[in-house]
Formats: structure tokens, sequence, C-alpha cells
């Protein structure tokens, strides 16, 4: 298959998937000046998305908008950097936000459903387990979900960053046939698109396509992602085999309908389960295991458990349950998995080994740190 076939392959997957998910940033949605909705860009975006649904294609929505929405009421000028202010711009500005959607939708005969997220909802198993749940009965019953990183009780520890990896890893949850990302810039470019002599890139067939290209950052005064963002969360949906799109609001009809517009990104073959794929995607390390060489082995290679005998030492705050990164004594990243005993209680517990301890300390610690089941090689 020649690359200008494989382009096709994936436009065509956006365009007649059962269901995909279409991401749409602040920029895209609030005035030049920011600081309130853009009521035209919001309704040609609904009205091309209901003509879908209504076709037969279910769409899940994911929409940045709340804290640029709450800037105007609050008298912002700019996106504020302090997380207590985004929370109050984000609280005042979801409610505006989510009744301009169902305003607009409601002329098409749709109803919405408002699904808040935070990156806790998709690192904790069973928070993630229930996310997915409700958006496949939303979508059983008709209702279009709208998807939002809950701005309002955030913190800067849990925060997605933005919501384009927020939407590859819903794209992932609900098993999505293919994902259009909305931005201001109309593709990828092979370098600042502002310069002379840049292009358009079509097509990005795998990680390697990307090498010689130079990736800006946030060109917006209200969004809080860029370029870079939008190619990494490319990246997360095709390790889920999920196609994307990248393109700008005005676009989105002709991306949805499978026409040559803004770059496509190939999938790969998802040679991970669900599971594996969100606990490398979807969770934020909350502590590091510094392993010995023998410990590295066993668990990049042999495959196995993490025991505490082969760690040497402990970084961070984690409690029970939380993700933690599994790393060399140089600090190289090889794993991450969810532990089983807390940041306080560990320490004691290195160069041990379970046998000894649960004589020590009651069968309660003859248990794994990590079981191969709660872990992914990176």
């Amino acid at each position: 298959m020649t690359m200008s076939e494989e382009a096709a392959a994936v436009r065509a997957a956006v365009a007649t998937g059962r269901r995909i998910v279409v991401k749409v940033g602040s920029s895209s949605l609030t005035s030049v000046a920011g600081g309130q909705l853009d009521p035209e860009a919001l309704h040609a975006l609904v009205d091309v998305l209901a003509v879908r649904w209504l076709a037969g294609q279910q769409v899940v929505l994911v929409s940045s908008g709340a804290i640029a929405a709450g800037m105007g009421p609050l008298g912002l000028t700019q996106r504020p950097r302090d997380l207590a202010t985004q929370q109050a711009a984000a609280s005042v500005g979801q409610g505006a936000l989510i009744a301009a959607y169902q305003q607009r939708f409601a002329t098409h005969g749709l109803t919405v459903g408002q699904v808040l997220l935070t990156a806790d909802d998709v690192t904790r198993r069973s928070h993630y387990v229930n996310a997915r749940r409700t958006l496949e009965r939303l979508l059983e019953i008709g209702i279009v979900p709208i998807v939002n990183e809950n701005d309002t009780v955030a913190t800067d520890e849990i925060k997605f960053g933005d919501n384009d990896r927020l939407a590859a890893l819903v794209a992932d949850l609900v098993g999505a046939d293919g994902m259009v990302l909305l931005t201001d810039v109309d593709a990828l470019y092979d370098g600042p698109p502002s310069e002379p002599g840049t292009s358009r890139v079509p097509f990005v067939g795998s990680p390697e396509d990307l090498a010689a290209i130079r990736i800006g950052g946030t060109g917006s005064a209200v969004g809080s992602g860029g370029m870079v963002t939008k190619v990494e969360a490319a990246g997360i949906a095709g390790a889920a085999g999920v196609p994307t799109v990248l393109t700008r609001l005005p676009d989105v009809k002709r991306a949805i309908h499978g026409h040559d517009v803004g770059t496509a990104f190939a999938p790969a073959a998802a040679t991970k389960a669900s599971r594996k794929r969100w606990l490398a995607h979807a969770t934020t390390a909350r502590g590091r295991l510094v392993l010995d060489e023998g410990a590295v082995a066993a668990v990049t290679e042999r495959r196995k458990s993490l025991l505490p005998a082969g760690i040497v030492d402990v970084a961070g705050r984690f409690a029970e349950g939380d993700p933690v990164d599994l790393v060399t004594s140089s600090g190289h990243v090889v794993a991450r998995g969810l532990v089983n005993f807390s940041s306080t209680e560990l320490p004691r517990l290195l160069g041990r080994s379970t046998r000894e301890l649960a004589r020590e300390l009651g069968p309660h610690y003859e248990r794994v740190v990590v079981h191969r089941d709660d872990l992914v090689v990176l």
C-alpha cells in the first residue's frame, strides 16, 4: 500500500467508523480576544456533528472552553496562571458551555450528557470502568456525550494538562473507530507555519516520520495545549489502534467526510491489552521505585512481578494502589505499575524476601510490590 493509499485509509476509517471522538480546543470556540464563547463557531461544529449523528455515526465530543468561557464574567483578559483562579473560571464557564451545546443540539432533536473527568478517573481502575460504563450507556440511549476535564476539582498533580490527551484516552475508553482533533491550525507543518517555505504534512505513518519536523508550542492565549500535545495525543490513540485526523474547526465537515484536509495519523498495531495501554498512557506516576539489575531483568525480560528484594530505593509520596515508575539505578524508566504498599511502609521492606517479611511482620506482607498483571513495560 502506498503512502497516499494509507492516508486515504485513515481518512476513510474516520468517515465510515461507527463511533468517533471529536476534540475541540478553547481557541476554536472563543472570540479572537478570548473570554467568551463564539456562538457561530459552536453552532457550526454542532451542526456538522448532529448531521453525522443522525446519519448513524456515534460521536463523543471532548470539548475545552470552560475556563475560557468563564474569563469574561470574571473580568479576566488572560487565561489565569494559578490553579484556584482557573478552577473558579471553570466553575463559571462550565455551565455556559454545556448550556450552549444543549441549546444547539436541541435544534436537531438531540440531547447531550455532560461527563466531567479528572486524571484520577482514568488512573483508578474502578473509576476508569465507571467512566466507560457511563459513556457506553449514554451512547446506547441516544445521548451525545460531551466530555471535559473537571477543572473545578482537578489539582496540579492530577490534571491531564490538556484535553488532547483526554480525548485520546476517551477514544481508547470507548473503542472509537477514529478521532478528530480540531485546533486553530489547519494541519501539522514541517516547520512553524508562519515561516516561508514550510508545507503541510498530509500523513504521518509512524513516529519516525516526525523526526525531521519542528513542532511548536501553544499558539493561543486561551488554550493550554499546543501542537506537541496534539501529536502526543495522536500517538496515544494510535497505540490503541485508533486513526486520527488533525485539522481546524472550519474544515471539520470535510475531515469527517474523509476529504484530504489536515494531517492524518496512521494507527499502530495495538500490541497491548486495554489495561496495559491504560497503565502506560492514562496514569501519572506518583513515585519511583529504583530496581537492582536482577529486578530490572525480571520485570522487563521475564515479565515477572516486582518483589521487595529487588528494590534498592523509594522516591515520592504514594498510597497503596497508586501508579509508580520502575527505574534503573541510573534513573531510566523501564516500567510502570500499581504499587501494593504505600511510600511510608515500603522502605523497611526493601531487599528482603516475602517469606522473611511474612515470618517477621505477618502474612499480610507476603505479597509482591507490583503484580505483573498491574505492570506495563515501557
